[in-house]
């Protein structure tokens, strides 16, 4: 049905598409009859054998969703009801703030892509935070990952102090969090992926992390862009601060190889989708060889099939989120991924 609909959908601008389709997915779950029994029969992942355990949480299945999906934490519940193993929420701020202007998404249809450059659009931190607490009194089996970053006018040199109040707002009310120091959409964001300031940041939420005797895991999400070297500082950075993992990887601003006219594919933002899927997975490998496997890594990018999601299983990640692919291949490819897996 998907593919009978997706044209119609493709002909209207990608993020106010996204917006439709969520608040109607949200409608069905909540409201209509029997909607929630309809998404869990049609699209949940009731198959055994998927569940693992990954730094200390665990998840009924491995397929994720990434964050900026649902950067506010709206329609968790029924998108756990398509089969998601775990959904990541955000990328969130201290204060609400409205992003870059629109418009600041589009498809690349000819690579199963998509550019944007939203730039950390969310209604903050206090928002996300009260809409978790809620959910997670309504079922606390959900599996819910934080994704945190600095406000555009916050500099460099105080960003520190919006990710600690992110961390410490949603601390009682996720099951993991992501440090986002890699989205090319916020000017300066991704120097702190230097290793001076990386470790600075990652070492002082870790010192909060254990302050009261609960930890929480915390992840670190870098680009597909860095150097082998950085790469190096990156396994470095990792096992000297004792996070918990890493996500690899955010989205690209290369644009080598694309089919798509420069027109679109030139527009500026992060690209994501099949041409990431490559690069993406040979961060992960680097990663997982360089670090002796000696922590876990969340595979994203490029996933739009089973055979997509073992390439990146195989190359050292413990789980695996998508995002393009989901939009690209419909809600469908949860269950199918989960299907390839045990195949």
């Amino acid at each position: 049905m998907y593919r009978l609909i997706k044209p119609i959908f493709f002909q209207f601008d990608p993020e106010n598409v996204h917006h439709f389709v969520v608040q109607r997915l949200k409608w069905f779950n909540d409201y209509f009859p029997f909607g929630k029994t309809i998404l869990r029969s049609s699209f949940g992942v009731h198959i055994k054998g998927l569940e693992r355990e990954v730094f200390g949480i665990k998840f009924k299945n491995p397929v994720g969703l990434a964050a900026g999906f649902d950067k506010n934490g709206e329609y968790i519940e029924a998108l756990s009801n398509l089969g998601f193993g775990f959904i990541e929420v955000g990328t969130v701020t201290p204060l609400p703030q409205p992003g870059n202007d629109k418009p600041r998404m589009f498809r690349l249809q000819d690579d199963k892509a998509l550019i944007n450059r939203m730039g950390f659009n969310n209604k903050g931190v206090d928002t996300l935070a009260e809409r978790l607490r809620i959910l997670k009194q309504k079922d606390p089996t959900l599996v819910v990952g934080g994704n945190i970053g600095k406000n555009k006018n916050t500099p460099n040199e105080e960003a520190v102090n919006d990710y600690i109040k992110c961390f410490d707002r949603l601390f009682d009310v996720v099951d993991y969090f992501v440090v986002n120091v890699s989205s090319p959409n916020t000017p300066g964001l991704r120097e702190l992926q230097e290793k001076e300031p990386l470790t600075l940041l990652l070492k002082t939420l870790q010192d909060r992390n254990h302050k009261n005797g609960i930890s929480r895991p915390i992840l670190l999400k870098i680009a597909p862009d860095l150097t082998n070297e950085q790469l190096n500082d990156i396994v470095d950075i990792v096992q000297t601060t004792g996070i918990a993992g890493i996500i690899a990887t955010n989205t690209t601003i290369d644009r080598d190889g694309l089919y798509t006219p420069e027109k679109i594919s030139k527009e500026a933002g992060g690209l994501s989708g099949k041409p990431l899927a490559k690069r993406s997975t040979e961060v992960i490998r680097y990663l997982s060889e360089r670090s002796k496997g000696s922590f876990p890594i969340i595979g994203v990018g490029g996933i739009h099939s089973a055979e997509d999601a073992k390439e990146k299983l195989a190359a050292g990640a413990s789980l695996v989120q998508i995002y393009t692919g989901f939009i690209y291949e419909g809600p469908g490819i949860i269950k199918n991924i989960c299907k390839g897996l045990l195949s």
